[in-house]
């Protein structure tokens, strides 16, 4: 017998600003839900409308322990490292970035974009590395969105882009280090989807637009709004009223160990902070040229 997985809680994003001062609703890391296992944080950039010049970036910062996973939707952004890697996103591409044993990082408005103005929003994941993977060497894998693959439901009314894991039949081709799926689905009104998760899973749906009905019971929660799914099924439903529903399904096996934070650092043990901290001020993450 299969079950659809009741909801644990939903909780709402908090309003709040990040990198160089852009704007984002985070509904985790917040004082109500601190991770995610095996996420780390998850923020929504924007929807924000910038004046010519006024688009604002993440400058040159550190990562050590984790990945980030930056899924634009509207807006160009361009990104350098350390390492030498650079690049421009563009609507609908991702970035997953392993950032391992460290990387310095930076992520801004790509300049004719900035200088002209638009729309920017965007996501971005972090997700958490196990012990035995914190320290490998730094990874990127870029997928444009021509090549993010597309599954449709029979009845058409149900899209999504198979970031990473398995939807509709249709697998994702990003690898991940440990179990996860990412999936954004697009439901048009009336829509719905019974989804299977993998037993172990904690899964989670986060709103980008229009009022979503989920679980056994049909629950409303609008946009911008986190939500929790119990562990007491092996699929979770999701579906539209009588608006378009835009969300994110998000989910992974748990990793079950321990997790020290301290800003773009993300280890074990306080000692493995030190020494990131110690790496860092010292050069061995590397410079951005510029």
């Amino acid at each position: 017998m299969s079950a659809t997985r009741s909801i644990r809680y939903t909780l709402p994003a908090v309003r709040t600003t990040e990198g160089g001062g852009f704007v984002v609703h985070r509904p985790f890391p917040t004082r109500m839900l601190m991770d995610f296992d095996p996420f780390l944080l998850l923020d929504e950039m924007g929807p924000t409308d910038y004046a010519p010049g006024a688009a604002k970036g993440a400058p040159d910062h550190p990562h050590r322990g984790f990945e980030t996973v930056t899924y634009l939707l509207e807006g160009r952004f361009s990104h350098k490292d350390s390492a030498g890697h650079a690049g421009v996103l563009k609507p609908g591409d991702v970035q997953w970035m392993t950032a391992g044993a460290g990387v310095v990082h930076s992520e801004m408005p790509e300049a004719a974009f900035a200088a002209g103005g638009g729309r920017v929003h965007g996501l971005q994941l972090w997700v958490n590395l196990p012990r035995k993977d914190k320290m490998i060497a730094p990874r990127y894998q870029e997928v444009p969105s021509e090549q993010i693959p597309i599954a449709i439901s029979q009845d058409g009314k149900v899209r999504v882009k198979v970031i990473a894991g398995e939807a509709l039949g249709v697998r994702a081709t990003i690898e991940t280090r440990t179990p996860i799926l990412y999936q954004h689905f697009s439901l048009q009104p009336g829509g719905s989807v019974v989804h299977p998760v993998p037993e172990g899973f904690r899964v989670f749906a986060y709103g980008l637009s229009g009022v979503g009905q989920f679980g056994p019971t049909g629950q409303a929660v609008r946009a911008q709004h986190m939500v929790v799914f119990g562990d007491d099924g092996d699929s979770v439903t999701l579906s539209a009223g009588d608006e378009p529903l835009e969300v994110l399904l998000i989910g992974g096996a748990p990793l079950n160990e321990p997790i020290v934070r301290h800003g773009p650092f993300v280890m074990n043990t306080e000692e493995e902070i030190r020494q990131a901290v110690v790496d860092y001020q010292t050069g061995r993450m590397g410079q951005i040229a510029h």
